[in-house]
């Protein structure tokens, strides 16, 4: 029998994870895929408010209030932002092209 280690995760991996699930609007079962985690672990980080919502109530599981992000931080998370968003409509356009380009039925 082979025993399973159990795998810890950072604060700074659950927000990161929480943040994206709250900002791209895409489906749970998929952000958990694409971080490698069950969907479960992505759900209770959420309700434990490891999300920025959470973070500004002081929910942050150590009790601490965290202070606002630098400005090079709050760049980084709109760069990535635009990025999610690029890549999703390329992707959308990509499916598209493959639609039209189909032979004629």
């Amino acid at each position: 029998m082979t025993s399973k280690t159990r795998r810890e995760f950072t604060e700074e991996f659950k927000r990161e994870a929480v943040l994206l699930l709250e900002s791209s609007g895409r489906p749970l079962m998929q952000v958990a895929r694409e971080f490698g985690i069950e969907p479960s672990m992505l759900r209770n980080w959420r309700a434990r408010g490891h999300g920025p919502a959470g973070l500004a109530a002081g929910q942050g599981g150590t009790g601490k209030v965290t202070l606002p992000a630098s400005p090079e931080q709050a760049e980084i998370r709109q760069l990535r932002k635009e990025l999610e968003r690029a890549q999703m409509e390329r992707d959308i356009l990509r499916k598209a092209i493959g639609i039209f380009s189909g032979p004629p039925r």
